[in-house]
């Protein structure tokens, strides 16, 4: 079967709410050289995968369904679905029905028109919750300090991908993936496309605070040596901070020689430099702990079943 100019990868999580519906959005869409939908549910607990077997039989465009053999996360999910496709551009989009179908495809030709290997959906106006927005925002400013992008150039998970991107983003199997971050590292052929956003139809975000912090910890960690250089600032700032202290009892010892120093001051800058070592240690853990699982080659992601609609036949 030859090629699609565009595939629409969708990562799904307990998405069968509103998977059929944007589905049958993206089906009734005109691509010229045609186009193709990548399901992946990832280890959904509800009906999600039942769903996706019924549009197989229904849809009239060309569907490939993954199903993970448990939860990986979505950018795990991600790249699972971009060794599958074919398209010459591939969109991510999300699962919720929050972004247009049709402002995928002016992607989609922004990125063609415009030779770029990825292109970035950034929302007029989000309708996110109020502490989603927030937890967004600050992400963005993560990414601006860690990731070597131009500062306040948006990342969003709403994207359009070249095929040849797609491929050597799919050559990555790290345990911890972090897609806008890997895409920094390959290109800089990259572009930004403000669209609309509309209200989640049905369900809630998938996305916890839990999920967040992971993704922010993959932010940080798989992508710099930073917080470990801020440890060292930290330590240097400690050892300078010692010093002073040190320098003032003795100073105080030897203007008045009856002057007693209290433990509660001893005790409160013990806290304070065990609590600095602790973060730090803590921090050395978790690099090493990453380094562990990936050498021991923690899975990226693992694939139960793959099945394709008759329009692949």
């Amino acid at each position: 079967m030859n090629s699609p100019s565009l595939s629409f990868l969708i990562p799904l999580y307990n998405s069968a709410e509103t998977i059929a519906m944007l589905v049958h959005e993206i089906a009734a869409l005109s691509i010229e050289g045609g186009h193709e939908i990548v399901l992946v549910d990832d280890g959904s607990s509800d009906q999600t995968a039942e769903v996706c077997r019924q549009l197989l039989a229904e849809a009239p465009v060309p569907i490939t369904f993954v199903s993970h053999a448990r939860n990986f996360g979505e950018h795990n999910a991600v790249l699972t679905g971009l060794r599958l496709a074919r398209g010459s551009y591939i969109v991510t989009i999300d699962d919720d029905g929050q972004n247009p179908p049709a402002e995928a495809k002016r992607l989609y030709e922004f990125a063609r028109a415009q030779k770029l290997d990825v292109v970035f959906a950034r929302h007029t106006e989000k309708q996110h919750s109020a502490w989603r927005n927030l937890t967004s925002a600050l992400h963005e400013k993560i990414s601006d300090w860690i990731l070597d992008k131009p500062r306040g150039f948006y990342v969003s998970t709403f994207r359009c991908i070249s095929g040849w991107l797609s491929q050597e983003l799919g050559k990555n199997t790290g345990p911890f993936p972090y897609i806008d971050g890997l895409i920094l590292q390959l290109t800089q052929r990259i572009g930004t496309l403000e669209v609309s956003h509309k209200k989640r139809a049905a369900g809630k975000s998938g996305y916890t605070l839990r999920k967040l912090v992971r993704l922010w910890l993959s932010t940080i960690l798989n992508f710099s040596v930073m917080p470990l250089r801020l440890a060292s600032v930290l330590g240097i700032a400690t050892i300078g901070t010692g010093l002073i202290g040190m320098g003032w009892v003795l100073y105080v010892c030897v203007k008045d020689q009856r002057a007693v120093l209290g433990w509660e001051s001893l005790m409160a800058v013990f806290l304070v430099f065990s609590g600095i070592q602790l973060m730090i240690f803590g921090l050395i853990g978790e690099y090493l702990g990453r380094l562990v699982q990936t050498i021991n080659q923690r899975p990226q992601s693992v694939v139960r079943e793959v099945a394709r609609s008759a329009e692949w036949a």
